[in-house]
Formats: C-alpha cells, sequence, structure tokens
C-alpha cells in the first residue's frame, strides 16, 4: 500500500515512496553523531523522525544509564539526510527521566527514544514506509518471544552506501527487564551508526528501536528497546501527543501537552552549559571518530553513535 493510500483527512499528506527523499532509516546527525532514524510520527502541527535518545549523548560509550548519562539538550538541531533545513531535538527520554527522578532501573537502562521535529519545509518530503518492508501495520504493544520473526533497516555510514547490506532479517529472542529490552539475532547485526534504526515484527508492526549492541547472550546480538512503553512513558510525562504513521493512519491529539517544567528547566540549563562549553581538543576530536566496543558500554564509530554488551550502537 503506498503511503499517500493510507493518509486521511486528519493526518499528514505523505510522499510517495518512489519520490520522498525523507524516509525511515534516513541518517541523522547531532553534533556529528550518525544515527538512523527509526519511524515517522505526527501531531495535529509537526512530523517527527524517532531516533535513539543515546543518539544525543555526550559521555562515553560505557554511560549506558539514561537516568545518569549526559545528553544534548531538548532543541538541538539534528541534521537529517534528504532534508533542506535541519530540524531539532523535540524530545529525549534521557532528559525527560533525569528531569522527573527517575529510579525505575529497567526504564534508566533501556528507555532509549527520541523525537527530531523536521521543518515544516520538508513535511511534503516526508514518506513512513520503511525501505524494503513498507508502510508499518501498526504498533506492537504485545512484546516478543522467543523465536518470532523480526527485521529492521539499518543505514549505517560503515556500509559505504551499499544498499544491499541495509535490510536486516532474524528472530526475538525474547524479551527481558519488563518488557523493555527485546534481543535479537538478525543477519547482518547492527553495527554502529544504525542506532535508533527501528524493528517490525512479522506482522509489519512497529515494536522496538536499536539500543545495543551485545556480548551477551551471544555475540553479535543486539538491544531493542520497546518502542510502545517509550512512547506511553513520553505521553505520561507530557512529552509530545504524537501518533506512530502506521496503515490506520490515526488522527492526531487535538493538543499536544507540554513538557513539565523540570525537563524544560533542565533543557535550558543544558543549552546554557553548552554555550559556555570550551570547543574540544583535536585529540579529543580524533578519539571521537575511532570505534569503541566493550561490554555494557556505549559503540562510537565515526561518531556513529551506539550501545555492546550492552554497548550502545551510536
Amino acid at each position: 500500500m503506498s503511503s499517500s493510500a493510507v493518509a486521511s483527512a486528519a493526518s499528514p499528506t505523505f510522499a510517495e515512496a518512489s519520490s520522498a527523499s525523507i524516509r525511515p532509516g534516513a541518517m541523522t546527525f547531532t553534533d556529528g553523531a550518525q544515527c538512523t532514524s527509526n519511524f515517522v510520527f505526527y501531531d495535529a502541527k509537526t512530523v517527527y523522525l524517532g531516533q535513539a535518545a543515546h543518539c544525543s549523548g555526550t559521555g562515553g560509550a560505557d554511560e549506558t544509564n539514561g537516568c545518569l548519562a549526559k545528553s544534548l539538550a531538548v532543541g538541538t538541531p539534528v541534521d537529517v539526510a534528504g532534508a533542506s533545513r535541519p530540524g531539532r531535538l523535540a524530545y529525549n527520554s534521557w532528559v525527560m527521566m533525569q528531569a522527573i527522578g527517575e529510579k525505575d532501573p529497567d526504564a534508566c537502562q533501556y528507555n532509549d527514544f527520541a523525537l527530531v521535529a523536521l521543518d515544516p519545509a520538508d513535511a511534503g518530503k516526508v514518506s513512513p514506509s520503511v525501505p524494503t518492508f513498507g508502510v508499518p501495520t501498526g504498533l506492537n504493544t504485545s512484546g516478543t518471544a522467543a523465536g518470532d520473526a523480526v527485521r529492521s533497516y539499518g543505514n549505517s555510514q560503515l556500509r559505504g552506501g551499499i544498499a544491499l547490506l541495509s535490510p536486516k532479517f532474524g528472530f526475538a529472542l525474547g524479551q527481558d527487564s519488563g518488557g523493555w529490552n527485546h534481543p535479537v539475532l538478525t543477519v547482518t547485526p547492527g553495527i554502529p551508526g544504525d542506532s535508533g534504526s527501528g524493528f517490525l515484527d512479522a506482522r509489519g508492526r512497529a515494536f522496538g528501536v536499536l539500543s545495543t549492541l551485545s556480548v551477551l547472550p551471544l555475540p553479535g546480538t543486539n538491544g531493542v528497546s520497546d518502542l510502545s512503553r517509550a512512547l506511553n512513558y513520553m505521553r505520561a510525562h507530557g512529552g509530545p501527543g504524537v501518533v506512530l504513521a502506521d496503515t490506520t493512519q490515526a488522527a492526531p491529539p487535538a493538543a499536544v501537552a507540554s513538557a513539565p517544567a523540570a525537563a524544560t528547566k533542565l533543557a535550558a540549563r543544558k543549552r546554557s552549559a553548552a554555550r559556555s562549553r570550551p570547543r574540544p581538543s583535536q585529540a579529543r576530536k580524533r578519539r571521537a571518530t575511532g570505534c569503541k566496543q566493550r561490554k555494557s558500554s556505549r559503540v562510537r564509530c565515526s561518531k556513529p553513535r551506539s550501545r555492546t554488551g550492552s554497548a550502545r550502537t551510536r
């Protein structure tokens, strides 16, 4: 089904997949760090791309706890491949969890979701169709079981632009951490720069966001953050009231809730700190272009951002 065919009067008018310059799987660059977008979302006024929260992280590859790890502020510009103007970071689960003082260890470790608001000039260039797999058929709210078929589309710069290496097929290894994490095994596995890419189940429903590269339970497996929990968390704490762009094309909310005052204040402090932060040394810049991959750490490569064994796949 084409992306325009699934649009309704209450939803944005999306471009055809064949002509759209922005689709799920588009590269995003946050302060130079490359990630892969997952799905398209929208509310009454704005079209968004999803990415991983850790894509805007400023700490080391071993900082996997979103309740403690540092992040760029909401409002940070994000370059999107295919867009004529930068988007902006509209929501980040790490920023939100720190603002409200989240204590749930499962959420702290695996609530790894962010939204990039596209510039209105680019909204008409968007298709929600995932390359190879099409428009999501809905949102999986029931999780995954061991052996369930999964698929994904990664777009790391490390693949050198070879499109045949981007589609990934595999199966789930179940779920853990209160349903927040879905270990998966795919061919090929997610690599640094694939961070944030979306995962679909066998029915074509969106269920997760690539978060980590793992050593356990098997080398080469990935940890996928649960999308339905991340969206519910965002809405419950005053984040954007977005809808997943899928074949149901649900009407967007009548009004978009404002973020809590605590989150707004935290973002302002981060912006102020960023303005006063000295520029990194050349040595720091050189280190940022290398790959780091270790157990329980985030992964960066050419500043594509990720999380291994739980290392971020950035």
